[in-house]
Parts: structure tokens; sequence; C-alpha cells
């Protein structure tokens, strides 16, 4: 590895041309209280800067304060493109659409992209089930931003801004999911949540999208001892993404996804693991931001 990236909490501005930011680090379901605050109780969301182009990766509780922050910094109006790129549309990963603020700009356009649904099922269907009666009492129609529903298959290479490259790769998770590689000005960061791997055996996609990276953000919903409970569940180990990233020549590894059951104390004890088995691998906590 080449050492530790730039780490910076959640006070301080993201300065670096480009980075990532967790607006939500948690799995399956938000959850609260006093014994998660360190760590956040969010569910999955990222934003990437690269080159002054903001990139969101999925869409659960944590897109929410990352609306409100966008509105807040630009004085009640974001006036630009926002691209938000779906891993899956299980609900926690979706579930913060409806409340991200941006979309009910009619100044504003939002791009809202994913890859992974099949049997006729696309994007725009995908959010209009989420708010469909009787689960919500609004329907996609009350976005007044214009909204553009981006409909890809896992292994494109996507371009949605200048100068940088997604790669994109299928996962292994129940109704499938897609992972992400960032790549911008021959720095990247890859986004792997909700996948499972089969013990034993690396997973050929996910090494190729990790191969080389200088940060990978990995599903650790489970540690190995717990796993054989949950298999079938469609997630992974944080020693899985140890074994994956020495494998790809990986810089660094980020845990991520955590389990709704692994309160913070439950998570100082895997990231002093963790950092005994790879020096420089990190839990994800909300508010941070990492630099390659």
């Amino acid at each position: 590895m080449n050492g530790l990236l730039m780490a910076r909490n959640d006070h301080e501005n993201q300065t670096s041309d480009f980075s990532v930011k967790f607006w939500g680090v948690r799995g399956s379901i938000a959850c609260a209280g006093p014994e998660v605050a360190r760590y956040g109780g969010n569910t999955s969301c990222l934003e990437v800067m690269a080159g002054g182009r903001r990139l969101i990766f999925d869409g659960g509780t944590g897109l929410r304060y990352l609306g409100t922050e966008l509105i807040k910094q630009n004085r009640g109006s974001v006036q630009e493109d926002i691209h938000i790129f779906l891993t899956h549309t299980h609900l926690d990963h979706i579930v913060g659409l409806p409340f991200f603020r941006p979309l009910f700009d009619p100044q504003e356009t939002c791009e809202i992209w994913s890859g992974h649904l099949e049997n006729g099922m696309d994007t725009r269907k995908a959010v209009e089930g989420l708010m469909a009666e009787p689960l919500f009492p609004i329907a996609p129609d009350y976005f007044h931003a214009r909204v553009h529903y981006r409909d890809f298959e896992a292994g494109d290479i996507l371009r949605p801004v200048e100068d940088v490259q997604i790669q994109t790769a299928t996962l292994n998770h129940p109704n499938g999911a897609v992972g992400y590689r960032v790549n911008y000005q021959g720095k990247s960061i890859v986004y792997v949540t909700d996948t499972e791997h089969v013990p034993g055996q690396l997973d050929k996609n996910v090494l190729e999208l990790i191969e080389g990276a200088d940060i990978v953000i990995y599903d650790s919903t489970y540690t190995d001892d717990e796993y054989p409970a949950h298999a079938g569940y469609g997630h992974s180990t944080w020693q899985e993404g140890v074994r994956l990233c020495d494998a790809a020549r990986a810089n660094q590894l980020v845990i991520f996804h955590h389990d709704p059951a692994h309160d913070d104390d439950f998570m100082d004890e895997v990231a002093a693991a963790a950092e005994k088995s790879r020096p420089g691998t990190i839990v994800a906590k909300e508010g941070m931001v990492l630099s390659p």
C-alpha cells in the first residue's frame, strides 16, 4: 500500500479536487441513538467531488442531509446538474429520494442512474413504486426539478461529466446490484456495496473493478464469524474486503454498510482488528471525507 490517504472530519470542507464524503454508512435500515452516534445511523449515501463536479452514489436516508446542505450552501437553489447513481433499488438505498430537496426545485436538473434492473423494470418504475399508494402520500409527479432516468447495463462505462469516467460491474446481490469505479486524473474511488462473496473464491467482477484502486469502499456488513448465519442475504465481510484488496493491489480499504445491530463499541473492535490485519484500513463514519 502507498500509506494512509487524507481523512478529514465532518467539520471540514471538501477542498481536494477529488474526494468522497460519507453521508450515510449504515446498511439495511436506519438506526438512531447514542450507541450509534459516533459512526452514524443513516443508510447509504456518498458524495464524490471530481474537479468541481458532484456525483452522488445511492439515495439512502443520508441523502436528505446532503440535499439540505446543498440548499444551504447555495442559498436556496443548487443550480447545477445533479447525478445520482444507484447501486440498486432496495429500500435502504433509495428511501431518501423523496426527501431530497433539490428534486422539488424547478431550476434543477437531476439524472438518476441505475443498471441492475431486469424483467421490464426500469429506474423510473422503481422510483414510482417507492412513492406509490398506499406506501407514500405523493408521487414523483410532485418533483418540480427536471428529472431524467438513465438506465444502463452493468459493465458499461459511463461519462456523465467531462473528464470523469465511471466503470460499472455486476455484483452478487438479490435482485441485482452494480459496483462503481470513479476515475479522475489518474486516481480512482471504488464503491462496492451489497454484494455477497463465495467463501474461498474471490469475486472476479470485484477484483477487476478494484484493481490498483486508491480507495475501495466495500460491503462489510458482517464478520467472517457472523457470515455463515447470514448466507444468502447478499452481503459480505470486512475480512473478504481485505482479501480482495490484497489480491487486487488496491490501496485503502474502507469498511462500509454497517449492520444495524453493530453499535459503536462493536465497530471500534472491527476498526482495531482491521487495522491489525491490513494497516490503513478504516471504518466509514458519517461526515468523513477521504481524498486519494
